[in-house]
C-alpha cells in the first residue's frame, strides 16, 4: 500500500469511528498540496465504489482571513457528494459529525459544463441556471482542527455535510458583490458578511475552481452544486444548537443539531 492509500485508508476510518487523528502534516512535514489533493481524490474513489455520488463541489479558504491564517494565496477545493445532503429545517444528529462548524454561503447550481484552465467569472454567471443560501457545516477529522493546509485538502477541504435552502433565484438580476449575510445561532447574530468577502465575487471563486479543477482533468459538470466559500468565519456547533444563514434576495436557510 503506497502513503496516498494508507493516508487515504487513516482519514476514512476515524470519519468511521468518530476519532479525530494527528494531523498528516505533523507525521511528515513533507506533504504537499499535491500530494494531498492525491489523498483526496482516492477517499473520493472509494467512496463512490462503495455507492456514494458525487453531486458537487465545494471551495473552501476564499477570504484573505482564512488564508492568512493558514499562510496561503489561494483556496481549495473539496467533493459534495449525495449523503452530505440535509434537507433545509432538518435536524442533523451528533452521531454524524465529530466537531462540526457552520458557514453561511451561496450555492451555484450550474446549467451547462464548465471546464479550465482560463474560465471566467462572467461565463460562471452564463453557466449559473440558478442560486440558492447555503450552510455548510463543515468537520475535520483531525483532531482538534490542529491543521495546515494540506490536511484540510486531504481530508476533502473539511466537508461535512450542507444544508440548501428551498427558492431558487436567478442571477442576472442580482449583484453578488453587495449581497449581505446574518448567521443567527439560537435565534442570536453571531456573523455577518458579504458577497465581496469571498475574492471579490462568489463567482470569481467557481472560476477559480473551474480552472484549478483543469490540473486534474476534472470538469465541473451541468446540474452540479457548487458551495462558492463561506462569507464569514465558522462558527462552531454543539448539540442543541440551531443555525440560520439569512441572505439578502436569496432568502435564508436553517438546520438545527440534535440534542
Amino acid at each position: 500500500m503506497d502513503i496516498t492509500e494508507s493516508y487515504a485508508n487513516r482519514l476514512l476510518i476515524a470519519e468511521k469511528e468518530r476519532v479525530g487523528i494527528a494531523a498528516l502534516t505533523d507525521e511528515n512535514p513533507s506533504f504537499s498540496t499535491t500530494d494531498a489533493y492525491a489523498v483526496q481524490l482516492e477517499i473520493i474513489k472509494q467512496k463512490q465504489q462503495s455507492g456514494q455520488q458525487i453531486v458537487g463541489k465545494k471551495i473552501g479558504l476564499t477570504s484573505v482571513a482564512m488564508q492568512e491564517l493558514l499562510g496561503v494565496d489561494e483556496p481549495d477545493y473539496g467533493h459534495l457528494l449525495h449523503g452530505m445532503v440535509v434537507e433545509n429545517g432538518s435536524e442533523v444528529s451528533f452521531e454524524r459529525v465529530m466537531q462540526p462548524k457552520v458557514e453561511g454561503e451561496i450555492a451555484f447550481v450550474l446549467n451547462k459544463d464548465l471546464k479550465g484552465p482560463n474560465v471566467t467569472a462572467l461565463e460562471v454567471l452564463q453557466a449559473t441556471d440558478y442560486i440558492l443560501p447555503a450552510l455548510e457545516i463543515v468537520d475535520s477529522r483531525v483532531k482538534d482542527w490542529k491543521i495546515k493546509l494540506p490536511d484540510t485538502i486531504a481530508d476533502n477541504a473539511s466537508s461535512g455535510l450542507y444544508v440548501l435552502g428551498g427558492t431558487p433565484k436567478r442571477i442576472d438580476k442580482i449583484d453578488l458583490s453587495q449581497v449581505g449575510m446574518v448567521l443567527l445561532k439560537n435565534g442570536e447574530v453571531v456573523n455577518t458578511g458579504v458577497g465581496a468577502a469571498v475574492m471579490g465575487h462568489p463567482a470569481n471563486c467557481v472560476a477559480w475552481l473551474a480552472n484549478k479543477l483543469s490540473e486534474f482533468d476534472i470538469t465541473l459538470n451541468k446540474g452540479e452544486v457548487i458551495l462558492s466559500g463561506a462569507l464569514s468565519a465558522a462558527v462552531n456547533a454543539e448539540p442543541g444548537d440551531v443555525f440560520t444563514a439569512k441572505i439578502a434576495h436569496l432568502g435564508e436557510v436553517s438546520v438545527r443539531f440534535s440534542s
